[in-house]
Order: C-alpha cells, then sequence, then structure tokens
C-alpha cells in the first residue's frame, strides 16, 4: 500500500484514463470521487482496469490500488480522505468547480496542522481552472486564511479520451499522446512527485497553445462537422473542405501564439501538424454531437473561439476564420444537450447585438463586435 494519496474528483473516462492512470503511474493511491452512484460502486467493486492507448508508442497499463467514493451520498468520508490525502484533482469541468470546493475547503479545515501543505489541481479544460476552484474554496472556508494550509496550483492538460464503446466497461481507450504541464512557482521548489507531468515557471504559454489548439481545432472539426451533415470526427476530418476550416482558424491562433508568447513559427506550424494527425487517428473516432456539446460554454468570452479572436482584433490582426467559425456553432441543434436546447432559446428571443454581448461576452466597443454581430445576426431574433 502506498504511503501517497490522491483524491481526484471525477471518475469519467478522463478521470480514470488520465489523471487517474498518471498519478497511478507516480505511486499514489487514488481515491476517485463521482456522484455517478452506478460508475463508482462499479469502480467499489471492481479491483482494476484497463487503459490502452492507441497510436504511436502506444501501450496497455492496468490500473489498481484505487478506491471510490460517492461524493454525493458519502460527503464525510470524501472530506476525510482529502484531509488526509497528499493531492486532490478534479476533471468534472470548470462549470462544476464551485460544487466540489466546499468538500475540499472542509477538509482543509479539518486537516492537521502538522501535515504538509495540501495539493490542489483543476485538470480543467480552461484558463487558469484552479483559481476558479481556489476561489470557490476561500469563499467556503469559515476563515480565508486557512487557504494557507493549500498549495494551488494551476494545470495545462492534453489528452484525447473518446467516447468509449459502450461494452468497455471501466476500461479506457486513449490516445498515446498526452501533457500534463504544471505551474512551478507555489511550490517553492518543492514539487510533488508525479513523473509523468512536467513543471513550468510560466504556465500561461502551455495553457493558451493547447486551448487555442487543441480545444479550439477540435470544436472547430464539430461543428463544421455538424453543419455539413458528418456524423463523426474522423469523418470531419477526412473531408478536405472541413479539415481546411480547421487550418485556417489555426493559422490565426498561431499567429497569436507566435506574437503573445514568442512561440517560434516553425514549432508551433508543427505543433499544429501534430495535432491534425491527432484528430485524425480513426481509432480515437469521436462523435461531433459529443466534441460540439456545451456550446454557450464554447462562444464564451474567454474560450476557444472568441478569446483569440478578440486578442487578434486588438493587435489588429485577422479572426476571418474564427468568426467565420462561431456563426457556423450557432447551428449546432443536438435536442440531448442541455446547452444547445439553451442556445435556441437565446437565439430566438435576443438580437444579435443582445447575444453577442451577453452570451459572447463582447462590448459593443471592442473592434471584434461588429464583426461577429455580422454572423449571429441570421440566426437571431
Amino acid at each position: 500500500m502506498s504511503d501517497l494519496k490522491a483524491v481526484h474528483f471525477g471518475a469519467g473516462n478522463i478521470g480514470r484514463g488520465f489523471v487517474g492512470l498518471i498519478l497511478h503511474k507516480a505511486g499514489y493511491e487514488v481515491v476517485f470521487a463521482d456522484v455517478n452512484g452506478e460508475l463508482i460502486d462499479a469502480l467499489a467493486s471492481t479491483p482494476s482496469y484497463v487503459v490502452t492507448e492507441v497510436g504511436a508508442g502506444g501501450t496497455e497499463w492496468t490500473v489498481d490500488n484505487y478506491r471510490a467514493l460517492n461524493s454525493s451520498t458519502h460527503e464525510s468520508d470524501v472530506i476525510a480522505e482529502i484531509a488526509t490525502a497528499d493531492i486532490v484533482t478534479t476533471a468534472v469541468g470548470p462549470n462544476i468547480l464551485r460544487f466540489v470546493a466546499p468538500l475540499i475547503a472542509a477538509a482543509i479545515s479539518q486537516r492537521s496542522a502538522d501535515r504538509a501543505p495540501l495539493t490542489v489541481m483543476a485538470c480543467e479544460n480552461a484558463i487558469n481552472a484552479t483559481d476558479l476552484l481556489k476561489a470557490e474554496i476561500v469563499k467556503a472556508l469559515p476563515d480565508a486564511a486557512e487557504a494557507n494550509g493549500a498549495v494551488f496550483a494551476n494545470t495545462a492538460v492534453d489528452r484525447i479520451v473518446p467516447g468509449q464503446d459502450p461494452d468497455a466497461g471501466l476500461n479506457v481507450t486513449v490516445e498515446a499522446f498526452f501533457e500534463w504541464a504544471i505551474e512551478s512557482g507555489p511550490f517553492d521548489g518543492a514539487v510533488p512527485a508525479i513523473g509523468d507531468a512536467h513543471f513550468v515557471a510560466d504556465l500561461a504559454p502551455y495553457i493558451e497553445r493547447k486551448l487555442f489548439t487543441v480545444n479550439t481545432g477540435h470544436a472547430t472539426a464539430a461543428y463544421h462537422g455538424f453543419a455539413a451533415g458528418v456524423s463523426s470526427m474522423a469523418e470531419a476530418f477526412s473531408t478536405p473542405a472541413i479539415a481546411d476550416e480547421v487550418r485556417a482558424v489555426l493559422a490565426e491562433t498561431k499567429e497569436l501564439l507566435v506574437a503573445k508568447h514568442g512561440f517560434d513559427p516553425e514549432v508551433q506550424q508543427s505543433y499544429i501538424d501534430t495535432n491534425m494527425v491527432r484528430f485524425a487517428n480513426p481509432q480515437l473516432s469521436d462523435t461531433v454531437d459529443r466534441v460540439g456539446r456545451q456550446p454557450l460554454r464554447k462562444l464564451g468570452r474567454n474560450e476557444r473561439f472568441v478569446g483569440p479572436a478578440a486578442e487578434l482584433a486588438e493587435r489588429g490582426l485577422s479572426s476571418e476564420a474564427l468568426v467565420r467559425t462561431m456563426g457556423v456553432a450557432l447551428e449546432f441543434d443536438v435536442p440531448e444537450d442541455p446547452q444547445s436546447v439553451e442556445l435556441r432559446l437565446l437565439l430566438s428571443g435576443s438580437s444579435a447585438e443582445e447575444f453577442v454581448s451577453q452570451v459572447m461576452g463582447l462590448e459593443e466597443t471592442h473592434p471584434l463586435f461588429a464583426a461577429v454581430v455580422e454572423v449571429v445576426r441570421p440566426h437571431a431574433a
């Protein structure tokens, strides 16, 4: 039994196939916490599961030495586990962080003063997600000073984990490529032992490179694919017109990343080319419906389309392909996705100007505002 323990919120495919696997490989006993009772019961009754990596250099891993707790029905048990853990991580989605924060706050309050500070890291597809989690934890603490009992570090995570075969059970198929970058500054030289992660002094370039290349490119293909009547991501990337749209979008985000963070243009182009190969891997095929879900979040001010397009416009640079994709994203209509349903309602009840201001967070005085209004107008009331 390992002396190291990590509590991970989110026992879904990413939790099991990425964060949980890396923590397991680093020697941690992993305690999965999730509100999905069926999933937690399956984990609790199974001694191991298999993660299969596909692509160049892929292998197969057996994950064991874990436990599982229902964070809805066994809150006190989850709190007790965090209070004696070394690390707590999340892969629940940025909008769910506020719900797990009170449990982490309660555990920090209960934590013995002679224990090392708890490492808290949100592993989400969002910029500085740990900062969001910390703010919610501080709000839930009786005394904000208690937050000194934890180290909060932002991370950038990257691994394609597609929708899984319904018969796979707990086993997960993932791509062989992955990256987990963690900011080193908060640890004051004493970083946690996670061999497959790498610690960097400045995380912002890694976060934005990943978000504005991987997430922007993936979502671009999903929305253009949906509009073209394509069902699978593999088919989307094998459709020349859609692949051209993705490359046009990534050429724009490349220009921003080079201008803002000083990336070497050839290095960034190589990163784009690598990701186009990753996206097109038929063994990782996903559906455009799943990748495109939560369109309202993905059209947010600091997200994968509006975020880079706004910064390009502020620099006087072109964002035509990004803006064009924003308009295409408004066609996403999947009744099974609550945000897709909400998107339709908002469009039917808002003017283009209101939608761009309220949903996409752009002010009328912003240099991008007028261009985005024009692509929204055909879809709005």
